[in-house]
């Protein structure tokens, strides 16, 4: 199949989709972005909470490397 024909074709197909009206895909805009700083934050948040588990870890590991083990 050539990139024209396929090119052709997804065109014809974008065509026949039967595309939201304004009134819907607003709101529908607002709540993926809205579930999508959720999830930011979510993940941010567990991220600063294992980086400071592992420099607590680190810290730990560091005091029984330098001669603890007497």
């Amino acid at each position: 199949m050539g990139v024209k024909k396929y090119v052709g074709e997804v065109i014809r197909e974008g065509k026949r989709v039967r595309w939201p009206k304004r009134d819907v895909l607003i709101p529908a805009i607002i709540v993926v972005v809205i579930i999508t700083v959720v999830a930011a934050l979510i993940l941010y948040v567990e991220d600063l909470a294992g980086n400071r588990l592992i420099q607590i870890l680190r810290d730990a590991f560091a005091g029984m490397k330098s001669g603890g083990a007497e």
